[in-house]
């Protein structure tokens, strides 16, 4: 099999999803109407509430989305050859992973930009609402210890990175200001902060960065200190001063390796080298394991909160909900697809051959089991050939696969902080359905927030203290994603529209996520790690919970006659009714 083949499968059927069913999706099934109100309209307030254009929205979407996951999952995912991986990565985000994102930014914006769990209140029921809810804050608390923990690794790993991705904060800044204060053109500055980053880039290889250990404390606590702060900032300062703007002029960084991978792709045109299905000493079953691998890049319930999170509350108007949710997932499964080539043909170019696949694939454990710098070799060498084939050096090219690794990384770290205080603030509303206490303060919330996840990063001395609880979140995020295509089935039965579109991929995650549940929480027990044993059992009680009642309201819903309406709370009072 070419790479270029698969490459041209994947992309091209991306577009035509996007045309075709994404579509249908948005103007038939949802009726997307620009003369509904939107949360960043009607609450508008200039932090968090920021109507943006289309285009540079979908920038901080796809950025918040797109961390390490749709790069590592997928370098990992092929350990069972690269044809379940592609399947998975290919037709997940059309079916599954675009209609999750996108329902839960266009049902968020129809309750007044509330959360996926807030949402759940109404749709289900107060106190599945809240369980939910605490159930986010827990993942979302992983999320932001293990992202700091791995950018200070990366750090550590390539310092070359360290001065173009910082230097990405002052630039966003002056980008920021250039296009809302002085209204200047945003495609002009976006070029030139792409061209002063790639700068950077280079200037990184020449001068790297690295942080000396300071008595018994690691670089990487170091680093997670730093990173920490910097998230408190930009998760409390104006959201078009620094997170969007980062994000707008990051994506097209990312965007232009993407396509520079694409064109090594066509260049090149190297092999696939891994088998198209393949049996690695001491791999788990595919079936249920590769769909909880693999998740960003196909489906990942974190997308949900993104959606529902920081991303609804600068969406502009209704019709840009599919270019951003169900397009912004597409263009991740993209990335996914670049990932496999480079893992499963770019690694084997320059007369590596199939022992190029095997260095790393030979073996699960050194493959999943082998920590962090293990999965990035594959996919910074795979990479970087595939740069080669352009005329771009091999050094150059694995400091910037190592840019875009860390980029990543950043762009999630910083918005999880924020969606996390939002979850909080919505977790601690009183009778008046605003925070209680200290909780109104967004400096107090976030403070709250970065301190919790600097605690769990510190159980360890190494600042790895949150990889006791990680081997959790893969199910946990898979399970989150199934529970966010239920709320979204709920919604549609109570609109009395057709429910199939949320229903099937709810089914297939929920029954593919609780089966490696209970295959884990076996496994737990046996290793006698009754932490993990107890959380996932845990888990699995509040999905089973959180399912029946959520068929409940269903068929509730279906028995009744009355057309449902929705009950919009605007900032200066009074209701917006919406009635199909």
């Amino acid at each position: 099999m070419n790479s270029i083949v698969l490459a041209l499968i994947a992309f091209v059927g991306y577009i035509i999803a996007y045309n075709t069913y994404g579509k249908w999706l948005g103007k038939k099934l949802f009726g997307l109407k620009d003369d509904n109100p939107v949360p960043a309209k009607s609450f508008k307030d200039d932090v968090d509430y920021v109507p943006t254009k289309k285009h540079i929205l979908l920038g901080h979407h796809f950025t918040t989305i797109a961390g390490t996951g749709p790069i590592v999952c997928p370098a990992i995912g092929v350990i069972w050859g690269w044809l379940p991986a592609f399947l998975w990565v290919f037709l997940g985000p059309i079916i599954a992973g675009g209609v999750q994102d996108f329902t839960s930014l266009i049902i968020s914006s129809r309750h007044g930009g509330k959360t996926i769990g807030e949402m759940t209140r109404g749709l289900v029921s107060n106190r599945v609402g809240i369980i939910f809810l605490i159930l986010i804050q827990f993942l979302l608390w992983l999320v932001i210890a293990v992202f700091s923990m791995i950018m200070g690794i990366l750090f550590n790993m390539y310092p070359q990175s360290v001065i173009s991705i910082w230097m990405e904060i002052p630039i966003a800044i002056w980008i920021g200001y250039m296009v809302y204060k002085r209204n200047k053109s945003d495609t002009l500055y976006s070029i030139i902060g792409v061209i002063l980053l790639y700068a950077f880039a280079v200037l990184g290889i020449f001068v790297p960065v690295t942080i000396p250990a300071i008595g018994s404390i690691s670089p990487v606590v170091i680093w997670i200190v730093i990173l920490l702060i910097y998230g408190y900032f930009a998760s409390t300062l104006p959201v078009q001063t620094l997170l969007q703007p980062r994000d707008y002029i990051n994506s097209h960084e990312l965007i232009v390796l993407m396509a520079v991978l694409f064109l090594g792709t066509i260049v090149g045109h190297p092999k696939v080298v891994a088998p198209a299905i393949h049996h690695a000493i001491g791999a788990p079953s595919l079936w249920p394991i590769l769909f909880v691998t693999i998740a960003c890049g196909a489906i990942s319930g974190f997308h949900s909160l993104a959606s529902s999170g920081t991303t609804v509350k600068q969406l502009d108007k209704e019709s840009d909900a599919q270019y951003i949710g169900y397009g912004g997932m597409l263009l991740e499964g993209a990335l996914a697809i670049l990932v496999i080539i480079a893992v499963t043909a770019g690694i084997g170019m320059y007369g590596a051959g199939k022992d190029g696949y095997l260095k790393y694939y030979a073996e699960y454990s050194t493959t999943a089991g082998a920590g962090l710098a293990a999965q990035l070799k594959a996919i910074v060498e795979g990479a970087a050939n595939l740069m080669k084939a352009v005329g771009i050096p091999l050094e150059l090219g694995r400091t910037l696969m190592a840019i875009f690794v860390v980029s990543f990384a950043g762009t999630t770290l910083d918005s999880a902080i924020r969606m996390q205080r939002f979850g909080l603030e919505e977790l601690t509303k009183g009778k008046d359905n605003k925070p209680v206490g200290p909780f109104k303060n967004r400096y107090f919330t976030t403070g709250i927030v970065v301190l919790l996840a600097f605690a769990l990063c510190m159980i360890s001395p190494d600042g790895k203290g949150a990889m006791k609880l990680w081997p959790v979140f893969g199910a946990l995020n898979q399970l989150l994603a199934g529970l966010a295509l239920l709320i979204a089935t709920v919604y549609l039965a109570k609109k009395k529209k057709i429910v199939l579109p949320t229903l099937i991929p709810m089914l297939f995650m929920l029954t593919i996520t609780i089966w490696a549940s209970i295959l884990n929480m076996l496994k737990y027990i046996a290793q006698k790690n009754y932490l993990l044993a107890g959380i996932t059992t845990i888990t699995l009680i509040i999905a089973v919970w959180m399912i029946i009642e959520a068929f409940i309201s269903i068929l509730a819903s279906l028995k009744k006659k009355e057309v449902y309406i929705e009950e919009y709370s605007k900032a200066g009072g009074g209701e917006y009714t919406h009635i199909d």
